[in-house]
């Protein structure tokens, strides 16, 4: 089969995630080399370098495009609203899980930050106040998110909402409930 250019490129890349990934349920980032993952991948090493720097690079890319993946489908969804948003996102995470834990065991829940600050699209032109409320809605489903993995994702996207809505109203948090 022949394949254009692009093709060649999105398999390539696709393989060198796969291999990525499997290598980390092995051991840490750190310990992969290049050499390993290339092999793993059944790719060259200049195919690694002219699409990535790092193998953090991978990541970051995956994590992106899986966002952007929800995103086309929550824009194309006919049932899409405000109040499917979350419920929506949380539950394509879920989807993703592998991925997402992945991450998290690999201590790479940065990657995870950077893709949902980058879609906050904070700028230096909007007010204070905006900017502030887009950062800590960011930084607080950042923070449900790294929490809902540790524990295993149990809850779906509308179970998650619900529990955010609950956290969101309460007057104060009792230990005792």
């Amino acid at each position: 089969m022949n394949q254009n250019n692009e093709q060649k490129n999105t398999y390539v890349k696709k393989q060198i995630t796969l291999a990525l990934l499997e290598l980390l349920k092995e051991k840490p980032l750190a310990d992969i080399s290049i050499s390993e993952l290339t092999q793993k991948a059944q790719i060259g090493r200049v195919s690694f370098y002219r699409n990535y720097q790092t193998k953090e690079d991978i990541l970051r890319e995956e994590s992106d495009r899986l966002l952007k993946e929800w995103g086309k489908l929550y824009e194309e969804n006919p049932t899409s609203s405000l109040g499917t948003l979350f419920p929506s996102l949380f539950d394509f995470y879920r989807e993703h899980k592998e991925f997402y834990t992945i991450l998290y065991h690999a201590g790479m829940t940065s990657i995870l930050q950077e893709t949902i600050l980058s879609t906050t699209q904070i700028t230096s032109e909007m007010s204070n106040l905006e900017a502030y409320m887009k950062s800590f809605w960011a930084y607080g489903i950042y923070g449900w998110m790294i929490e809902w993995i540790k524990r295993g994702m149990p809850e779906s996207g509308e179970e998650l909402t619900r529990l955010f809505i609950l956290a969101e109203h309460a007057p104060e948090m009792h230990q005792d409930q």
